[in-house]
């Protein structure tokens, strides 16, 4: 079997807007743990294949510190998950987001909150190949030959409020309202291909072009810097997470993507 390593590169960063910082992320079992406003500096490691990483963005939705608590729940749940060794990846991230979906809902109901959620974005890896899955607006790109192409799928209705369309999937739901459809799909690793994971609060202040030509001419701390920097200085309205990962074959092998 062909042998893969995974190089990561993310901050999480409270922007120039807000009061509190509602997004979380999951990184190899390292999250958020504190509530922290920003990180200090981008977190970085490497992972191989045969070990799997589970890597991925949430971003809490609600009034005061719910939506906050509500990442921090995701985060949490993301962190104690265990792939078995016969378990399918698909498998394992749709038990995540439903154990997920019940720690927040149980939450909110027994502290009397109405509103309280977040999104999820992950990417699975391993030497067998890649796992995405998704709910809500938080998105994953693959750079394809300099192209950033979105392999996230939204869940937003088809009407705005304000200036965005609401969501119309994300974890959080009681069961008795809206059973949860996270989105999944599978691929194969291929030499070099870049992902990334973010929130909203970069694809809403950088455009995609601009963020394709930052990650195709830089490596992925210096882009996940720049593209921080970048996001701030236009404006950064909302907290802003940026999970970069670079795959590297150690053997010969694989071929092929998502389409």
């Amino acid at each position: 079997m062909t042998q893969f390593e995974i190089s990561y590169c993310l901050i999480c960063d409270i922007g120039r807007r807000r009061q509190i910082n509602q997004d979380n992320f999951i990184a190899d079992g390292v999250y958020l743990k504190n509530h922290e406003r920003s990180m200090e500096k981008p977190l970085k490691g490497v992972s191989t294949g045969d070990k799997g990483l589970l890597i991925g963005v949430f971003d809490g939705m609600g009034g005061e510190e719910c939506g906050e608590m509500a990442s921090f729940l995701a985060s949490e749940c993301a962190a104690g998950i265990e792939k078995r060794a016969d378990e399918d990846p698909i498998d394992m991230l749709l038990t995540l987001c439903e154990k997920a979906n019940e720690k927040i809902y149980r939450y909110a109901r027994d502290n009397n909150i109405q509103s309280m959620g977040t999104t999820g974005a992950m990417l699975y890896f391993d030497n067998n190949g890649i796992t995405l899955c998704n709910i809500g607006d938080s998105r994953i790109f693959r750079l394809v030959s300099g192209e950033l192409k979105q392999i996230s799928v939204d869940h937003v209705a088809p009407y705005k409020i304000g200036n965005k369309p609401p969501l119309s999937q994300n974890l959080g739901i009681p069961p008795e309202e809206l059973q949860i459809e996270p989105y999944v799909a599978t691929g194969e690793l291929m030499d070099g291909d870049t992902y990334l994971i973010c929130s909203d609060g970069l694809t809403d202040m950088v455009s995609e072009d601009e963020i394709s030509r930052v990650i195709s001419t830089n490596t992925i701390e210096d882009a996940t810097i720049t593209l921080l920097n970048t996001a701030l200085e236009n404006g950064g309205r909302d907290n802003i997470t940026i999970i970069l990962c670079r795959v590297k074959k150690k053997k010969t092998g694989l071929s092929g993507l998502f389409g």
